[in-house]
């Protein structure tokens, strides 16, 4: 169902009868509900009164909500009949479970609400039109809550009711009036402070930064619960007088598209995950013979279509430039923040070179300073080119984390100025950066996401970004998965295009190849190793069909890790082998079996020795043949198989990067290798089989 309020004289009006029936200056209102006009309105009601709004993701459970309502003591909750929940259109659910999980009598003349004492009134919004298909009582038998339809009466010219409501003390423009949850609230919760200064100028400054102007129509597809559709989407527009349209509660790809060809809309926004998800409905809506969005709309794209905003997650430059090819946004800018900066700190400008607008986050924006430090020693501010923690100073600062000193001291810093005249206020975001000399910021990862694989620095963003170059991925998120040996190794979560089939193994790729495109895991190593690097590639390779998400789309990586730990473990891979060598592309086959009995006695065979050399060593010795005879080795790196001779052996390489220093190290004689492993019947074993074989033996693991 989309949404469009006619004017801001209808919204002011809207707000006014609101405001008379809501609560007092400082007090806390929560509201969870998904785009609509209702919350439009209530967000400029709450604002004026000087009351604090508190957005709950509509997804959240009975547990989460009464949690939120504790921690900042809730008077006021606002809530939908159904949940709208975030990234799944018409999949909502009645919210008489949760609120009957906090008011447990909800027939009862007297709203009482025992797990949260504070709460003294439940304002339901009988959104139940957009979803059709669930059951919600008649309000008015609920005699605990109130309806929303009571606050918004029409009201008569002259009467009490339209006339605008005073607040009970002045407002103060450092006063807080959004309360925003950066993390779950029953564990820790983490509750940013913003102000009227903060929210509103950040909202002015982003319009100015991008180019809006009052004839504007911006699609918002995200949800006004979190900072991107409330502060990017909502004060940036009313700020210039443009239009601001939500094509529906929750994201529905189909819906924004809709909503932008229908009203000819001038700009979208979205995160990664939301325009891929247009653009697979694009493609697959100008295949269709009977398409939902007819083919003439589709392509009229790029005639209206121009200025938007891309945010929330990192967007890779070839995701931009299908967002410039087939939707038309030439203007799209690059937003980067963080909830306790209003959110916006950095941004590129349309006017900025190509190269910059794909490959930064931009420059700060106006009364705004940034700085990238030691991660280790905040106070060594790091030259130009040089990795490390970003920091941001200036008005849109969070006040502090409500309720929690502690954890507002860690990362809300003020520290003395150069000069040695007054102190400014730093915070600091946990992501690594490095600024170029003209200004320019370009995100590396996060420093807490970054994978150590035997004492060496992976940066995650770097395989995801050319994950995202492969033709069959549609998105790719890279986390650290425990390895047994190295502490952590590189695992690559994939989501294919939708008419991508993806297969286990080689064989099953040639099968499938017949009816379409086909990926394999295989192929995604192949893939980043030829682009990037060795250590690089994934270790570990999980087929997705999404990912987990906060409300802004940001991808939750400690759950993909969990996710990856999981699954290892019912595979029984969960020390130190590869999930390919388990079950996959190896079949356990008379061959393979002879050739793993021959290499486990070679190996049995083989001294260890104390590691007291670089050298390399080849068939015959040496590198590539030629004398030598047995040596120690710093670390071998991989197993390759001569082209000449099929025998195999092992390249070695210092350490670090390819391998963990060891005290000992095995001694490969290629004798031994030559004489016990070469003798059997290698005909139907692979290469590639022979160094998971042999892989899993050094590492000292059970293959079978």
């Amino acid at each position: 169902m989309a949404t469009v309020l006619p004017s801001y004289t209808d919204l002011q009006q809207q707000q006014q009868q609101q405001e008379r029936n809501l609560t007092a200056s400082g007090d806390r209102v929560a509201v969870s509900l998904g785009n609509c006009p209702e919350f439009a309105a209530l967000t400029y009601a709450i604002f004026k009164l000087g009351a604090i709004l508190v957005p709950l993701n509509p997804g959240f459970n009975g547990k989460q909500v009464a949690a939120a309502l504790n921690h900042l003591g809730v008077g006021v909750l606002i809530i939908g009949a159904v949940r709208d929940l975030a990234y799944k259109p018409a999949h909502g659910r009645s919210n008489i479970p949760l609120l009957s999980e906090i008011i447990p009598d909800l027939l009862s003349s007297r709203l009482e609400a025992p797990h949260v004492p504070t709460l003294s009134k439940v304002i339901v919004v009988d959104n139940s039109a957009s979803h059709p298909s669930v059951a919600f009582p008649v309000l008015h038998h609920l005699s605990a809550l109130t309806p929303f339809s009571s606050l918004t009466r029409d009201a008569r010219p002259g009467s009490t009711s339209s006339r605008p409501v005073i607040p009970d003390s002045p407002l103060s423009p450092s006063e807080t009036i959004n309360i925003q949850f950066t993390s779950g609230t029953t564990a820790h919760p983490k509750a940013a402070m913003l102000s009227h200064t903060s929210i509103l100028n950040n909202g002015a400054l982003i319009a100015n930064r991008m180019g809006l102007e009052p004839s504007d129509r911006i699609v918002c597809p995200p949800p006004l619960f979190h900072c991107f559709g409330s502060v990017l989407g909502y004060m940036a527009t009313a700020t210039t007088g443009a239009a601001i349209l939500f094509p529906s509660p929750a994201f529905d790809p189909l819906a924004s598209l809709k909503m932008a060809a229908d009203h000819r809309a001038t700009g979208l926004y979205g995160v990664a995950t939301m325009f891929v998800a247009m653009l697979e409905l694009v493609a697959s809506q100008a295949q269709s013979p009977k398409p939902d969005i007819p083919l003439s709309q589709l392509q009229a794209f790029p005639e209206h279509l121009r200025k938007g905003i891309a945010a929330g997650s990192s967007v890779p430059e070839s995701l931009m430039r299908r967002l410039y090819d087939t939707l038309g946004l030439r203007d799209l800018v690059i937003c980067y923040g963080m909830t306790e900066t209003s959110p916006v700190s950095l941004m590129t400008a349309p006017s900025d070179p190509f190269d910059k607008r794909t490959g930064s986050i931009g420059k700060a924006m106006p009364h705004t300073r940034v700085k990238v430090v030691d991660p280790a020693d905040r106070t060594k501010v790091l030259p130009i080119g040089e990795r490390g923690e970003l920091a941001t100073a200036g008005y849109l600062v969070m006040k502090g984390y409500w309720g929690d000193e502690e954890r507002t001291k860690e990362v809300r810093i003020s520290e003395p100025n150069d000069d040695g005249r007054g102190s400014t206020v730093w915070m600091y975001s946990g992501d690594e950066a490095r600024m170029d000399a003209d200004g320019y910021v370009e995100i590396t990862g996060r420093i807490k996401d970054l994978i150590i694989r035997g004492g060496e620095n992976i940066h995650p963003l770097e395989i995801e970004n050319c994950l995202f170059q492969h033709p069959l991925i549609a998105e790719a998120s890279v986390v650290g998965v425990p390895h047994e040996r190295y502490g952590e190794c590189v695992g690559a979560f994939v989501i294919a295009h939708e008419d991508v089939e993806v297969v286990e193994d080689e064989a099953a790729a040639v099968a499938a190849a017949e009816g379409g495109r086909v990926l394999t895991k295989a192929a995604v190593r192949e893939w980043v190793r030829t682009h990037l690097s060795d250590h690089l590639v994934p270790k570990h390779v999980f087929w997705v069909r999404d990912f987990p998400e906060t409300a802004s789309g940001k991808i939750q990586k400690y759950k993909l890790r969990e996710m990856a730990k999981h699954a290892l473990e019912a595979a029984g891979l969960h020390r130190d082998d590869d999930v390919e060598r388990k079950r996959g592309s190896m079949k356990l086959t008379v061959a393979v079996l002879a050739f793993a009995s021959a290499a486990l006695a070679a190996v049995a065979n083989m001294s260890k020795v104390s590691n007291t050399s670089d050298a390399s060593y080849g068939p015959g010795g040496g590198y590539g043949g030629g004398g030598g005879g047995p040596s120690s080795h710093k670390g071998w790196k991989y197993c390759k198989e001569d082209s000449e001779s099929g025998d195999l052996y092992w390249v070695y390489g210092t350490c670090p990067p390819y391998s963990l220093c060891v005290e000992t190290v095995v001694n490969i004689p290629t004798v031994v290798l030559e004489t016990n492993i070469t003798a059997t019947s290698l005909d139907a074993v692979s290469c590639q089989e022979k160094q998971l074989i042999l892989q899993g033996i050094f590492d000292d693991l059970s293959l079978f």
